[in-house]
């Protein structure tokens, strides 16, 4: 409230405090020592040191230097600095005041509401500690504790802080407020609530007259149904936008789905997400969940017509089908997934390939249904005895069971198969070689179980002996076995560990000593005997400070004793 135009004290003999009064009177019994002053036509006036004060009535210790003032108390400090209150009392030797009652302090920016203010004009500081109201242009903050720091414009706020603005509200165990700025910096667990986000967290800024922050240590930005945490968050109220870098997790509760990765961008508004660094989205179907890796993962659209899309090495693992491709685009809507750029899926024992592949959902059951091949259709099955059944065609499609495994596989237009036929005692009989204008395979337990030719099919069994080692692999074939994802933590095998940027944090409050400290013996005590106030009011107490623990590694200061108050005379 006060600010830097009261000046620091000067080490040299203090000046008198100056009076004027219509009426001035003695009662040495009631009052020894001491001038009653009172209103007639002109309220009482003091005037010590740029400081003015203006009462209806005042007791006043002449030799002491030390006032009381009752009624339509008045200080004023220079042009800026106004203070009204019922009662206050100012100790001319320490400067040290003492205001109660419906106080208001007022400067250009803000008023200060309260019941009990303390002043101390050496160390440029006010205090209370029974609650109070801070009002500027654009919010009102109330806290159990309030500390100005009048040279640097500070506010320290204390216990149960909660800041009111028309747009948003924040709560916080601490929070310390620069009046000149807007900004405010938040310690311990405190939230930012607004009609459509909330924010969480247990050490940030927020610049309030802009709307826009900086959190980190548990920092969560909570939307409609999105949670985004990460070690840093920079959120911007006016923009609907959020970024995050060092261990991202998006939590999407309308479409069960996880996102996770190292840095990421969030625009409200357009509803979509922009992840990268090892990102991954892992989403439920049914009893199962499939995780989709990408260097870049983009989420687009509503709840109901959600997109994703994976650029650059994405990648697929779900229990009962993995796959590898260079781009990836899921719509949740149609259940649609668009595999492209020498896209490979592995289904139970057989491995797809082609110039694009299609996954479709159904949506109702979250089961596969189908698999389409488009372009260059290939199917590899590795065989026990280290040989490959093959499958190629223009196109494929392919039917899954109630199990998700593949059932079917239909392959059209200019298909061609090598298959290793074995009796039931599991001898090799032969290497089939068949071409055909199409080809209908069946699977059971993951192994094809029967092939059905299209009527003008050429079809050859082949001696094991007979059929060549460079006959044996069809144009195009292209195994990748040593590639397949086998887990999620596969998702990453190929990829060099990160070096996560060093998140610069936001610093501890400096520790400050307490406000009601004893002072040097050339300064004086800061009560006068005849002062309202006792020295066990001015005691440092635990109430003072925030919630113990709210802010780690904050060291406890000893709390000083307070000189004893001299007896009465």
């Amino acid at each position: 409230m006060l600010t830097s135009a009261i000046s620091f004290a000067q080490k040299t003999e203090p000046k008198k405090i100056d009076y004027t009064s219509d009426r001035s009177y003695k009662d040495e019994e009631k009052y020894p020592g001491a001038f009653i002053l009172a209103k007639i036509d002109n309220q009482v006036y003091f005037n010590h040191e740029g400081i003015e004060v203006w009462c209806d009535q005042a007791i006043f210790y002449k030799e002491s230097d030390f006032f009381k003032a009752y009624g339509n108390v008045k200080m004023k400090q220079g042009d800026t600095i106004n203070m009204t209150s019922d009662y206050a009392e100012y100790n001319g030797q320490t400067k040290f005041a003492f205001a109660s009652t419906d106080v208001k302090l007022t400067t250009p920016s803000n008023t200060l509401t309260t019941d009990t203010l303390f002043f101390d004009r050496i160390k440029q500081e006010s205090f209370y500690r029974s609650g109070g109201k801070v009002k500027d242009t654009a919010s009102t903050i109330t806290s159990v504790v309030g500390r100005y720091f009048m040279e640097q414009e500070k506010y320290s706020f204390k216990r149960d802080v909660v800041v009111t603005n028309p747009d948003y509200v924040i709560n916080s165990q601490q929070l310390d407020f620069y009046s000149a700025t807007g900004n405010a910096y938040l310690y311990g667990p405190s939230t930012i609530t607004s009609e459509n986000n909330k924010i969480y967290c247990e050490r940030g800024y927020y610049d309030t007259r802009n709307d826009k922050g900086y959190f980190v240590k548990n920092s969560t930005v909570y939307y409609d149904n999105r949670k985004l945490q990460g070690d840093s968050i920079y959120f911007n109220q006016a923009e609907s936008f959020a970024s995050a870098t060092n261990n991202i997790k998006v939590t999407d509760t309308a479409n069960q789905s996880i996102i996770r990765g190292h840095y990421a961008e969030v625009f409200r508004d357009k509803d979509s997400l922009f992840i990268t660094k090892r990102a991954i989205a892992s989403m439920k179907q049914e009893l199962d969940s499939i995780h989709i890796h990408s260097d870049t993962l983009m989420i687009t659209g509503k709840p109901e017509n959600r997109i994703i899309r994976g650029f650059y090495h994405s990648k697929m693992y779900k229990s009962d089908m993995n796959g590898k491709c260079d781009s990836i685009h899921i719509n949740e809507k149609t259940g649609l997934t668009q595999m492209i750029g020498k896209p490979v899926v592995w289904s139970g024992n057989s491995q797809m390939t082609g110039d694009s592949i299609h996954l479709i959902n159904d949506r109702k059951t979250e089961k596969m249904d189908t698999l389409k091949v488009f372009y260059n259709a290939f199917m590899i099955q590795k065989d026990s005895i280290e040989g490959y059944n093959q499958v190629k065609g223009k196109e494929m499609y392919g039917l899954f069971d109630d199990e998700n495994q593949l059932s079917e596989a239909n392959f059209i237009k200019n298909t061609e198969t090598i298959y290793y036929s074995f009796d039931d005692e599991g001898t090799l009989i032969g290497i089939n070689k068949a071409i055909s204008s199409s080809i209908k395979i069946l699977f059971d337990e993951k192994n094809v179980s029967d092939i059905y030719y299209n009527t003008d099919a050429e079809n050859i069994l082949y001696q094991e002996s007979d059929f060549p080692e460079n006959a044996r692999r069809l144009r195009g074939f292209n195994w990748r076995g040593d590639e397949q994802i086998k887990s999620k933590q596969d998702l990453f095998s190929d990829e060099a560990p990160l070096n996560l940027p060093k998140i610069k944090g936001i610093p501890l409050p400096k520790e400050e000593e307490y406000f009601f400290e004893e002072r040097d013996e050339e300064d004086g005590e800061l009560l006068n005997e005849n002062s309202r106030l006792s020295p066990e009011m001015l005691q440092h107490r635990e109430t003072d400070e925030i919630v113990k623990d709210s802010i780690p590694q904050q060291k406890k200061m000893k709390n000083i004793p307070l000189k004893k108050k001299k007896e009465s005379k």
